[in-house]
């Protein structure tokens, strides 16, 4: 072979060299590349297995508030409920107060009576219920009427 054949085949030789290291490179870059997008990839997978935990106690955390707002609805209703039978008894105590006034203003002689309120009680006249308007009785406490051996009543309390 001749010189020329000679720097043909060096020649070809050193391009065939070239290129393998070109492709060596290549794959090896690409491997170092896929296993940096593994593990980024792993990072990732990490990540967001925490986020889906925090978003996980979030919605714990909102379920849980959910239900105490129910459970204070709940609260208030019956809260509510028993105000209306408190305030309903309070009513009814109030009434059987002003039927025993009205009884005892028929029964007391003493009493005038200026026909019925309202609420179908005997108004006593000059007032209110339970302070008879006393035919024997001045604001001076001088009597005007009845017996003189009646003491005046006491003023209330």
């Amino acid at each position: 072979m001749n010189t020329t054949g000679w720097i043909i085949l060096i020649a070809v030789i050193v391009v065939l060299i070239i290129i393998a290291i070109i492709v060596i490179a290549l794959t090896v870059g690409r491997r170092r590349k896929r296993e940096h997008d593994r593990q980024r990839a792993q990072e990732i997978r990490v990540a967001a297995r925490d986020d889906d935990l925090t978003a996980r106690e979030r919605e714990a955390k909102a379920s849980r508030a959910a239900a105490d707002a129910k459970q204070a609805e709940v609260e208030a209703e019956r809260r509510r409920r028993d105000a209306e039978a408190r305030a309903a008894e309070a009513g009814d105590a109030r009434a059987a107060a002003n039927d025993k006034l009205t009884q005892a203003d028929r029964l007391d002689p003493d009493v005038r009576t200026e026909g019925r309120g309202d609420d179908g009680r005997d108004r006593p006249a000059g007032g209110g219920y339970g302070a008879p308007d006393r035919l024997d009785h001045r604001a001076d406490t001088e009597r005007t009427t009845g017996d003189d051996d009646v003491p005046p009543p006491r003023p209330a309390r």
